[in-house]
């Protein structure tokens, strides 16, 4: 029971929804070779594929990527020759957190980890062959290899861990698909599958004579009850399947009574002794039944080891009776009835309300049922029944007694597992909440994520330990919102809980030098008093000690007040500040936001196109077309012109050259505009600005090939040879040559060198030629005078004799 209702917590984990069967299959493999000590499984990926039925390359590719993605197991990988995932080191993450959590399903003992190892190997072992030359046979399915594999595996060690030690499966119970049967169902409730994807699986364990399905007899001849057995693990037990077979038949010969073993679902736990279902006429016309003949077999699931209340009562041949109203499953035949107290009239309390009141098929009530329910239900208060509340039904029905789904809660909620089963069901949600917001706000106290539900484990293990054990809560509630729950922190750290710091599990050193620092402050004040008043006994010692200590304490509790009141007003002025900066920065994104649409609803300046930002795009590609095409003609003037101290030369030589690459740059964009063709006819914005684009690109690449033609021929220059010949003759100075080397090879660093100086020369003189073109452009036209070299005096004071005077000059008197 414990290793089952561990495998069924780990395949209902929330990771493992939808995922193949190898994967699932996996986990529980992993986790049954799960060392005790570290939890770390280390295995090959091709061994993993060999205990799964399928090949090292879809585990590889399929199983080892999915199993990370689930969050269930970590995998750390290990690369092969190929890039492969080759070896494995893999921990199952909620069997690792489970462990010394008491009362979790997944709180397996060292001994119990072995049992399941041992199970898996006698079910799926893939057997091994020794160097010795001995071999370890295969397990019951070991042999099944290929597609479809691991899901036969899993299904039948579910079926093992189902069965009892006669090799019986107890099957599901409720209404299933007459062309599948009950076992078919069972397995496929068993796999989480579809009725005929089940059917499949169990014939195929069939034909391997894993499973048996026994379909007995009554006394009679007639088709009975069929069983689904599992032959392993009866001949396990020293049992053989005949055996169990002939007391089925046996008890057949009993048709007032069903067998609950067909009503069972298969995740409760196997019965102890004999339990009877109500039942006296066999039905066989029922639709949408597996079995027709055996119509008593279709109640509900009913718990193992409880004693009826009241003895059996045979029923009146309707197979639907005692179901409930919600869902699709039966329940027991007295649900929903008032019980005695005292046992009398018990008879009652457990009859059938159909048999008993109402019309059988075809006739008229006479009364409403609900009123002869409703009469019966006050006549049971009357005589001595204690009718419940409504709103205390409700909230009994909510309870969850089982902890909560996540992994997270369960080990952070499982020391109070005891506490947990005895809240209601809004009780339940409130814990579960704030048990979900403490965890995350541990997470952020902690540097590595994962850590806060062990946290939350532990003080809620210090807290019990601390009250005395769950025997002494008496107000479960109360104490896990107000104690449990809720962290003490001894000093000013957040991280400080009860004096230990919850990132590193030590002692917390701020609580330590609070400690200190009180009793540095105790120490000081008790020589003060030494000094101040000598001779004083030890009672009154004590005594001005500790009003002494207590008016400090006050001084401390105010100087902390003021201190308070002073961070709430710096916080408010922080808050107001936050504030305004966020209006401002708002009323600015709204000022850029208006300026930006009036700038937007400008007209183009060149052409006067409207909502243009002051520049259309076919003008803004005809602007910057300008500025390189001049770039492109200064840099060309600056190697073809002759004479560059006369600017109208250098003019000259600059407008030849825009013309000839105005001409050029203006052919692509014709060249572009043929090549479209009528395709942009409806459309001349869009065609005069690919036009312009394309004439920009051009005048883009003339003004490259116009610097390289540049550098290229002032690197021919004289300037540039002569500056080359002084760095090669200082090169072969400065080095000293290999004397056994000659020719092209010691001279190479000197040629290298000069090289470089030619380049260094050109693009010095090509810039130096540009900026003189600039200034020349740019300068003021001179006057004769100025060209001549400057104007003689007797012109200047001609020139200053003619300007007026000021009136404060006139009226000054001459001489004075």
């Amino acid at each position: 029971m414990r290793l089952r209702a561990a495998v069924r917590v780990l395949l209902d984990l929330d990771g493992l929804d939808g995922v193949p069967d190898a994967v699932r299959l996996a986990v529980l493999v992993l986790a049954s070779r799960t060392p005790s000590e570290t939890g770390v499984v280390k295995i090959r990926t091709s061994e993993l594929g060999r205990w799964l039925g399928v090949s090292a390359s879809y585990t590889a590719s399929e199983v080892v990527p999915r199993l990370r993605r689930s969050g269930v197991v970590s995998v750390d990988t290990a690369e092969g020759e190929y890039g492969q995932d080759e070896g494995l080191e893999c921990k199952v993450l909620p069997l690792w957190a489970a462990q010394d959590v008491v009362g979790h399903p997944l709180n397996l003992a060292k001994r119990e980890l072995a049992t399941l190892l041992r199970l898996l190997e006698a079910v799926m072992a893939p057997g091994w062959a020794h160097r010795d030359g001995s071999t370890t046979p295969a397990g019951l399915i070991g042999t099944r290899t290929g597609r479809g594999a691991a899901t036969d595996r899993l299904a039948l060690l579910l079926l093992v861990l189902e069965a009892r030690e006669t090799g019986r499966v107890r099957q599901c119970g409720g209404t299933v698909d007459t062309k599948r049967g009950r076992a078919a169902a069972t397995v496929a409730r068993l796999l989480g599958c579809t009725a005929s994807a089940g059917e499949r699986v169990l014939e195929r364990l069939e034909e391997r004579e894993l499973v048996l399905r026994v379909r007995l007899k009554t006394g009679s001849g007639m088709p009975n009850r069929s069983r689904l057995m599992v032959p392993a693990v009866a001949a396990a037990h020293g049992r053989t399947v005949a055996d169990d077979v002939q007391e089925d038949r046996t008890e057949a010969q009993k048709p007032e009574f069903s067998d609950p073993d067909n009503a069972a679902g298969p995740g409760e736990a196997p019965e102890l002794g004999k339990e009877s279902q109500v039942s006296a006429v066999p039905v066989t016309d029922v639709a949408n039944v597996a079995e027709p003949d055996v119509a008593a077999a279709l109640h509900s699931d009913h718990p193992h080891l409880v004693t009826p209340v009241v003895p059996p009562q045979l029923s009146y041949g309707f197979s639907g009776e005692g179901r409930r109203a919600e869902g699709r499953r039966p329940g027991r035949a007295c649900a929903g009835k008032d019980q005695v107290v005292d046992g009398e009239d018990a008879a009652v309390g457990s009859a059938s309300t159909v048999a008993e009141g109402g019309p059988l098929r075809g006739e008229q009530p006479k009364e409403s049922p609900v009123d002869e329910r409703g009469e019966q239900r006050v006549a049971g208060a009357g005589a001595g029944g204690r009718p419940k509340a409504v709103g205390w039904d409700k909230a009994q029905q909510q309870r969850r007694v089982g902890l909560p789904a996540r992994p997270a809660l369960q080990v952070a909620l499982g020391p109070v597992a005891g506490l947990w089963a005895q809240l209601s069901g809004w009780q339940q949600d409130q814990v579960q909440a704030a048990a979900e917001a403490e965890i995350k706000r541990l997470e952020g106290l902690l540097e590595r994520r994962g850590g806060g539900p062990r946290l939350l484990a532990d003080r809620l293990t210090y807290r019990l330990k601390e009250t005395g054990g769950e025997a002494l809560v008496h107000r479960p509630y109360g104490w896990l919102i107000r104690r449990g729950l809720v962290q003490r922190q001894a000093c000013t750290d957040r991280r400080c809980d009860d004096g230990i710091r919850l990132d590193t599990g030590g002692e917390c050193e701020n609580c330590g030098n609070v400690v200190h620092l009180r009793r540095a402050r105790r120490a000081k004040i008790a020589a003060q008093i030494d000094r101040e008043l000598p001779g004083l006994s030890d009672e009154e010692h004590r005594r001005v000690l500790e009003e002494r200590l207590r008016e400090q304490a006050a001084v401390e509790a105010e100087d902390f007040v003021r201190r308070r009141e002073q961070a709430r007003v710096e916080q408010a002025r922080r808050e107001a500040a936050r504030a305004a900066a966020q209006e401002k920065a708002e009323r600015e994104r709204l000022a850029a936001v208006a300026a930006d649409a009036v700038r937007q609803a400008r007209p183009c300046g060149d052409c006067g196109q409207q909502q243009a930002a002051g520049l259309c795009e076919v003008c803004g590609h005809r602007r910057r077309t300008r500025e390189l095409l001049q770039q492109a003609a200064r840099t060309e003037a600056a190697w073809t012109a002759t004479d560059f101290s006369s600017p109208r030369r250098l003019a000259a030589a600059r407008d030849r050259a825009l013309t000839s690459l105005r001409r050029e740059a203006d052919r692509a964009g014709q060249e572009l505009l043929a090549a479209l063709g009528e395709r942009y006819a409806e459309d001349p914005q869009a065609a005069a600005a690919c036009a312009a684009y394309a004439v920009k690109a051009r005048a883009s690449e003339l003004l490259e090939e116009a610097r390289r033609t540049a550098l290229a021929a002032l690197a021919r220059s004289p300037e540039a040879e002569a500056e080359a010949h002084r760095a090669y003759s200082a090169e072969q100075a400065r080095r000293s040559y290999d004397c056994y080397l000659t020719g092209p090879q010691a001279d190479a660093p000197a040629r290298e060198a000069a090289q470089r100086a030619r380049e260094r020369t050109a693009h010095h003189l090509l810039n130096t030629r540009l900026q003189d073109q600039c200034a020349a452009t740019h300068a003021p036209q001179r006057t004769p005078d100025n060209a001549t070299g400057g104007a003689s005096w007797s012109r200047r004071l001609q020139q200053m004799a003619t300007r007026p005077l000021p009136d404060d000059a006139l009226a000054a008197p001459v001489g004075g």
